[in-house]
């Protein structure tokens, strides 16, 4: 006997195997530690596996902020992505400096966010900005989710890639966050027009 096919076709990851794949990760570097004789120079590493964690994280919170200030009808929808991202820098011992109103400081934010519109890049330059645009965000909202979609996506794989570079917890919250990264980058580009 043979059943119907499905009428919807997938056209991403399912919420289901984000999460799978984000506890398989946790699995496998749980396990991981550093032994006693190398233990100042994991710690060392470790630190600064942190400390560029919670930049990269601190230069997308000012992407979203970016985005956020020019193009405020997304503000709503982003909000709690970079609600998020924030406590991601916190989680990594970095100082969120927060604004009250979510929206880009003049200068601060437009630098990291063309720095992390050229990390975020395809081919590794950052993007034009549009006419009279001076932040480097797109100029169409579409446009500005991709950019923040692309973001989320090569700092989560970036993430993933270093999870066995740092020992323990260091590696589980790593893991965790680029597993939150892989999630936002399907929100960012699913079922919202």
């Amino acid at each position: 006997m043979s059943f119907p096919s499905s009428p919807r076709v997938p056209t991403g990851p399912h919420r289901r195997s984000l999460l799978a794949s984000a506890a398989g990760a946790a699995l496998l570097v749980g396990c991981t530690g550093g032994s006693g004789s190398d233990a100042p120079h994991t710690v060392s590493a470790e630190e600064r596996a942190r400390a560029r964690a919670a930049r990269d994280s601190a230069g997308l919170v000012a992407r979203y902020d970016a985005v956020i200030a020019a193009h405020p009808g997304l503000a709503a929808r982003l909000r709690p992505l970079r609600e998020e991202v924030l406590r991601h820098v916190e989680a990594f011992g970095g100082v969120a400096a927060d604004s009250a109103s979510g929206s880009a400081s003049a200068s601060g934010s437009a630098s990291a966010s063309a720095s992390v519109s050229a990390q975020a890049s395809p081919s590794g330059t950052a993007r034009a900005a549009g006419p009279g645009d001076a932040s480097g965000v797109p100029v169409t909202e579409k446009d500005a989710l991709a950019g923040l979609a692309a973001a989320e996506r090569e700092l989560a794989d970036r993430r993933a890639g270093t999870l066995l570079e740092v020992p323990g917890e260091s590696a589980r919250l790593l893991a965790s966050v680029a597993a939150a990264g892989a999630a936002h980058m399907f929100l960012l580009t699913e079922g919202h027009g």
